[in-house]
């Protein structure tokens, strides 16, 4: 689950326009539970997505068209998560100019997530899938973030607030030991 910034900070994000700029894909509902988590932390930044699913092996056309059509229709980034031997995220990849991060899933089919994540690391040069940790969808919405704070102050402010707010839930914690006692949340 994504920490959640303090309310005064979520209440200095400006609305975001209609078109998304993220595009969250899938290749199996059962993925949902994962990627959810970078759906939750875009919505908390203002930052527009488009959340479905994508299957390489069952919906092939689907993902070619997808990945063909992504930037005409307003997207920058792609978060694509995979489980098993994970083909979505290269294959996105391979038909789309825009950056694709990876998100290994440890499925029900894999062997312990390993060959999702070697899957996404091997990519063959000049077609790379940037690669987050095994079920890491919030840090693949952090990092679709820091691709789109390039050329966007408001995101960069969103983006250093965040940093507080995950330096501040430290301290407390922090203090909360120091009192002799710990509040797991």
């Amino acid at each position: 689950m994504p920490t959640t910034l303090p309310a005064a900070a979520a209440a200095d994000i400006p609305a975001p326009h209609d078109t998304p700029l993220v595009g969250i894909i899938m290749g199996s509902q059962s993925d949902l539970k994962i990627m959810s988590a970078a759906a939750e932390l875009l919505q908390q930044f203002g930052i527009t997505y488009e959340i479905t699913l994508v299957s390489a092996h069952r919906t092939p056309h689907r993902l070619v068209e997808y990945a063909e059509t992504a930037r005409k229709r307003g997207l920058r980034v792609i978060i694509a998560g995979g489980g098993g031997a994970a083909h979505l995220p290269g294959m996105i990849a391979s038909f789309t100019t825009l950056p694709v991060i990876g998100v290994p899933i440890n499925s029900t089919t894999s062997f312990h997530g390993l060959d999702s994540i070697l899957s996404m690391l091997q990519m063959p040069a000049g077609v790379p899938v940037a690669t987050v940790a095994l079920d890491g969808a919030t840090n693949a919405a952090v990092l679709a973030t820091q691709m789109l704070a390039l050329n966007n102050a408001r995101l960069a402010d969103v983006l250093e607030k965040y940093r507080t707010s995950l330096k501040d839930k430290v301290m407390r914690t922090i203090e909360e030991l120091r009192k002799g006692g710990f509040n797991d949340d």
